[in-house]
């Protein structure tokens, strides 16, 4: 993608407590499928180009989120921090970002920048979607461009208002908007684009006039649109794909949504899940050709299987390396080795460190360590 003509900013809202989750982890640091809810966002970021940096908005146990994410992500991304000191809402959050995104004035030289704008709790987010995002709004004179989407049910969602002609004017959260303003079905994804040059004196604008006396980032659309500036939209089809995740139910319903994805793109690739909906396979897994996955089979971490080999039913594999040919049944094995040919179950237990030579047999109940 190379339609951008300056460089683009990129934050992403990770400040919250999160509290819905009832966890000691922070929200952000909450896993699908083997990887943490920011890698899965850093992911589809990746496959952007021209990102000048990426700013993650902390507060919240700001350090083990710091650390951890430096120590789990490997793509080329600049990763910059900032701490939002208090909670004070979207609009804050975003005002603190901005102190460490490139002026359109002093460091663009008078070019056209812009900033990607989501929270951190949006894992199944796809590339795709945030190219045509920003296209979508490079492609336009808009100061700023919403992604927005049509709900059944749209009850706890920020909801879209148009003027007469169809223009965005401004977003209203479910717990301020009016009964009418209720049936409006086209919702705020929490997916923005804006120009940085008008952003930061909109964003001094901001008040606190709302049920939960914040700053709210919705309320800049308002103020954009009032003094003068179009604001544009970009309408995503699969709602889906923005789905949030605010408590265990929600975390649960998107790795399912996940696991789907990635046990079908492994089927695409010539593997066979005999039944891919009890098939658990973690993303920094990798499959040969031909090989055969049965039901209940978990493979989790950096786990590859070889060509033509067999994972049968009840079988639990963590970060092992499993050759070609390979028979497993109903056996765990941890950081194990395992060579091509080898028959491995039922009922066997691989510790860390074990290497099964080629075409060995296991038998029932032994365990290697």
């Amino acid at each position: 993608m190379n339609g951008y003509h300056a460089p683009l900013s990129v934050v992403i809202m990770a400040a919250g407590e999160g509290t819905r989750m009832k966890s000691e982890r922070p929200k952000p640091l909450l896993k699908l499928c083997g990887k943490t809810m920011l890698e899965h966002i850093l992911t589809a970021l990746d496959e952007l180009s021209m990102i000048d940096r990426v700013v993650i908005v902390v507060g919240h146990k700001e350090e083990e989120i710091r650390s951890e994410l430096l120590s789990l992500y490997q793509g080329d991304l600049e990763l910059v921090f900032v701490r939002q000191e208090s909670l004070k809402g979207t609009g804050d959050a975003l005002s603190v970002a901005m102190t460490r995104i490139s002026d359109p004035i002093v460091e663009l030289g008078g070019r056209r920048g812009a900033v990607l704008v989501m929270p951190a709790d949006v894992p199944l987010i796809e590339s795709s979607v945030l190219n045509e995002l920003v296209e979508t709004h490079f492609s336009s004179k808009c100061a700023a461009t919403l992604l927005t989407a049509r709900v059944e049910n749209p009850f706890g969602y920020g909801r879209v208002i148009r003027s007469k002609d169809g223009s965005v004017v401004a977003i209203v959260e479910e717990r301020d908007a009016t009964a009418e303003q209720r049936q409006i079905d086209e919702i705020n994804t929490s997916l923005y684009m804006f120009d940085t040059a008008p952003l930061p004196a909109a964003l001094r604008r901001l008040a606190p006039l709302n049920s939960q006396q914040e700053l709210y980032l919705t309320d800049a659309v308002a103020v954009l649109s009032a003094a003068g500036y179009s604001i544009g939209s970009s309408q995503l089809e699969d709602a889906s794909l923005v789905m949030g995740v605010n408590d265990r139910a929600q975390l649960s319903d998107a790795e399912k949504v996940m696991r789907r994805r990635i046990n079908y793109a492994w089927m695409r690739e010539g593997v066979t899940l005999v039944d891919p909906n009890t098939t658990y396979i973690d993303c920094r897994a990798q499959l040969a050709r031909d090989v055969t996955i049965w039901p209940g089979a978990v493979i989790e971490g950096a786990t590859t299987i070889g060509s033509q080999s067999v994972v049968g039913p009840g079988c639990h594999l963590v970060d092992c390396t499993v050759g070609e040919r390979v028979r497993l049944s109903y056996c765990e094995a941890n950081k194990a080795y395992v060579g091509d040919g080898a028959k491995v179950g039922p009922f066997v237990y691989l510790a860390p460190g074990t290497k099964v030579p080629a075409y060995q047999s296991i038998g029932s109940k032994e365990n290697m360590e």
